[in-house]
């Protein structure tokens, strides 16, 4: 049975000009600058400022980044331009209005100009040309002298299979079967093997293999091939038990069983280390010499905030130089003031009123993006200025021991922002200071009490925890049972599993892994 009824909801929505705001605050500087070509092309209201003579100051501290009424004009222009029906006296007013609000407002003032950096920092950063991995192998096929075009295009298949480590972790059946898709080449398994042997020849040593270990035998294998010539027959004994040990004792050469391969191999204790001091001098990723690994560029850290110690006073700056300068295109607001002119007095037809509607709602589109790059930096700045002043002991010493436990909640009460708002600023940004490029979310860390009542940071824990294990005998290294009681000593009383947890957050492995010779 239908029936109607009437009832009241409180809600809260979010409106489009916060929800915008609120996706700027995620991105990072590194990236701002395609956000904000991206709107550059969506709206032809919205351009680059040329010019960079007057001064712009970055936000007005009593300035909101939109108004009620522009929230209003928006909905009034989603339901009118959906369903534009009749040309009557209200709409006229409200045109009216609207003109007279944005010539009085000046669209001048609709800019967002960005002069905080010196002339010097506006560099780029020349970036490096050199080869990539996969075609300094390419260059090297043509010393195997390999006649066939056939098995030439083979050798480039498997070429291009090999990851960015330097590993082929593709089957050779699989290879065939890429040959036979992509290039209609009819190949065998033995094919695809033969011409993987030769490209493991190639340089770097241990390209091509499956895993670590045949990565690591074939480095071996090309250091006995080298050596038979000339070493000594002492190193070469020594290449032989390093073979033997990852050939046969892979296993617990990983798990650091050393008693166990000395009883094994029948070794006395100065060749074992001598042959495991062989081993790890070897390259596990052989593609690690070149950028990015397998040719991908090197993706470089910007700062969000550069901080500068001014003779003991702190001096926090935004890092503003993916920001351009934006403005209301002039041709759009001119447009708005001949429409005015050209019907004072005068009834607008339809199409007049939808063109109307279509360039008031790209100025208010990109007045509102202006507005939001500014509430953007603005927000940014008092949640990094709140960190700092939170944080002054670690920006003036950069000691981590003196950081102060700090959740989000924390930075929220002082700057009065939300939490989530927090949150957005702090994810994914970087701090510049004298000490190094800090991620922000590293200034963050829950609070411990120590014996005499004093709260101090985890991370402080951590940084006492490192320095335990760094500093200990690594024919004997500690165990966590004793790092426990080494931390108590210190008057940090925490458990057993707590320091297990710590030490896997610092990925510092257990204690038998730690071992050496």
């Amino acid at each position: 049975m239908l029936k109607q009824n009437l009832s009241q909801k409180l809600l809260q929505k979010l409106s489009p000009q916060q929800i915008q705001l609120m996706k700027l605050l995620q991105v990072p500087t590194a990236v701002l600058d395609q956000r904000i070509k991206e709107e550059l092309e969506a709206n032809p209201a919205l351009e680059e400022q040329e010019d960079r003579e007057d001064p712009y100051e970055l936000a007005r501290e009593d300035e909101t980044p939109t108004d009620q009424d522009d929230n209003d004009d928006a909905s009034e222009y989603d339901t009118e331009t959906d369903s534009i029906e009749e040309v009557g006296s209200e709409t006229e007013f409200e045109m009216e209005d609207y003109l007279n609000e944005y010539i009085e407002d000046d669209p001048a003032s609709y800019k967002y100009r960005n002069d905080d950096m010196a002339a010097e920092e506006q560099k780029q950063i020349p970036i490096a040309v050199q080869h990539t991995f996969h075609e300094y192998l390419e260059e090297q096929l043509g010393m195997l002298n390999i006649d066939d075009p056939r098995l030439l295009a083979i050798a480039h298949q498997i070429i291009g299979s090999i990851d960015d480590d330097g590993y082929l972790r593709r089957e050779p059946i699989a290879i065939v079967d890429d040959l036979l898709f992509s290039q209609n080449i009819v190949a065998t398994e033995e094919e695809v093997n033969a011409m993987l042997a030769k490209i493991q020849t190639l340089d770097p040593p241990g390209v091509g293999a499956s895993d670590l270990r045949e990565c690591l035998l074939i480095q071996i294998r090309l250091n006995l091939t080298a050596a038979r010539e000339d070493a000594e027959d002492e190193e070469l004994d020594i290449l032989m038990i390093a073979f033997r040990i990852i050939e046969k004792y892979f296993n617990e050469f990983t798990k650091k069983h050393y008693p166990r391969l000395q009883r094994q191999l029948n070794l006395t204790e100065g060749q074992l280390k001598q042959a495991i001091d062989l081993i790890i001098k070897l390259n596990p990723k052989p593609a690690s010499g070149f950028t990015g690994g397998g040719g991908q560029p090197i993706q470089y850290i910007v700062p969000d905030f550069l901080i500068y110690n001014r003779e003991g006073e702190l001096e926090l700056t935004l890092n503003t130089r993916n920001a351009p300068d934006l403005r209301v295109n002039d041709h759009y607001a001119d447009m708005l003031k001949s429409f005015k002119e050209s019907h004072q007095g005068k009834r607008i037809n339809k199409k007049e009123k939808e063109a109307f509607y279509f360039i008031k709602q790209k100025i208010d589109s990109a007045r509102w993006f202006i507005d939001a790059i500014r509430q953007r930096q603005d927000t940014m700045y008092r949640t990094m200025y709140a960190i700092l002043n939170y944080q002054k002991d670690f920006f003036l010493t950069g000691d981590q021991r003196k950081l102060r436990p700090m959740i989000l909640k924390d930075v929220a009460d002082i700057t009065g922002l939300d939490i989530s708002t927090v949150s957005r600023v702090a994810n994914s940004k970087f701090v510049q200071t004298e000490f190094g490029t800090k991620r922000l979310k590293d200034f963050f860390s829950e609070s411990l009490q120590t014996e005499s009542g004093e709260e101090v940071s985890t991370l402080e824990v951590k940084k006492i925890l490192t320095d335990i294990i760094s500093a200990e005998n690594k024919r004997k290294p500690f165990s966590d049972e004793k790092l426990k009681t080494l931390l108590r000593n210190k008057g940090y009383n925490i458990a057993r599993r707590t320091v297990a947890k710590y030490r896997e957050q610092l990925n510092i492995p257990v204690a038998r892994l730690r071992k050496t010779l």
